[in-house]
């Protein structure tokens, strides 16, 4: 979705509610479509809020709207509790963890050329509670066999380096044969999930797929997307965008009804701050929150206070709001 660079801001009792960093694109649809919506909405009552914008995208379906609505959501809980004088967790719960654990990724590694060892030392020293890797299928090869040879090869070299089990996520790259050819190669059970293989999310495929392998799935739930339906799969880890999915106030509703079936969550790490907030408060629910450790380290840089991880965990400031109010102002 391009580079992201935009903050979300509402206005209410001389206080300022702040979401970001979301693409400029995001930025526009806020302004263009949701602006007047949430005007005179109570900051403090996020299910009429939350309704409001939605009834205002109506039939958008598309992951621009959801991440403005998310985007405006998370923005409206920064300034609830700005106006309340308590961090967002406390808002969320009675009493919220103070710290949240936390698990690595680093995809932009391309594993399956050899163990990238500055990385793995890097990883095993700093205390994650797992780490999780890319797994790309390359599409110029034509001998599929060969290549799904090839990644469960890497699978069992980088755990092997790592000493413990991973996670590994083809983002997006694989289709239903090559994940059978995949998993005729490699023992399941020695990985803690596979994320997000398909281009499309195909429930029926990947319902199969759940009871060949540990699956985790979520990152792109959107909006008006059939939750239930995903969250009845056989699912290792749950992965939903705090932002994306709609917001804190959805992703409340999601967590609660991953926990009743059972189902781990594990959000994804492009909303990290409202994520750490989230699952401060549903500690039974969300074991650890992805840190991206190519990207995440530069998002934090655009925060008036930045958060820094300490040996895998993070603690929740203390002070009031999300903890997304930009550097600049």
């Amino acid at each position: 979705m391009g580079e992201d660079a935009t903050f979300v801001a509402l206005h209410a009792a001389g206080a300022i509610g702040w979401y970001g960093p979301v693409t400029a694109e995001i930025g526009r649809y806020v302004e263009a479509v949701l602006a007047q919506p949430a005007l005179g909405e109570p900051v403090n009552d996020h299910q009429r809020l939350h309704a409001a914008l939605c009834k205002a995208i109506r039939a958008d379906t598309s992951v621009v709207a959801s991440w403005a609505v998310g985007a405006v959501d998370c923005a409206a809980w920064d300034l609830h509790s700005q106006l309340a004088q308590v961090p967002v967790a406390d808002l969320l719960a009675a009493t919220p963890q103070r710290r949240v654990s936390l698990y690595a990724s680093w995809l932009s590694l391309d594993v399956t050329n050899g163990i990238p060892v500055a990385a793995v030392e890097r990883v095993n020293r700093d205390g994650w509670q797992f780490t999780k890797w890319g797994l790309r299928k390359n599409p110029a090869t034509d001998d599929r066999t060969a290549e799904a040879v090839r990644l469960a090869a890497a699978v069992r070299a980088m755990e092997a380096a790592l000493r413990q089990e991973a996670a590994f996520d083809a983002v997006f790259t694989w289709d239903p044969e090559f994940a059978c050819l995949f998993l005729d190669e490699l023992d399941p059970a020695s990985v803690r999930w596979l994320e997000d293989p398909l281009p499309q999310c195909d429930l029926g495929t990947y319902g199969a797929l759940a009871m060949s392998i540990p699956l985790a799935l979520g990152e792109r739930l959107l909006l008006h997307a059939d939750a239930a339906a995903m969250l009845r799969l056989k699912l290792q880890a749950f992965t939903l965008d705090v932002v994306a999915c709609g917001g804190l106030t959805r992703a409340v509703d999601l967590v609660t009804a991953a926990q009743m079936l059972g189902v781990p969550v594990y959000p994804h790490g492009r909303s990290f701050v409202p994520a750490v907030h989230l699952a401060a408060a549903y500690p039974d629910a969300i074991a650890a929150v992805e840190y991206r450790l190519q990207w995440e380290p530069a998002r934090q840089q655009r925060y008036a206070q930045p958060w820094l991880p300490a040996r895998g965990v993070i603690t929740v400031p203390r002070s009031p709001g999300l903890g997304a109010t930009p550097r600049s102002c």
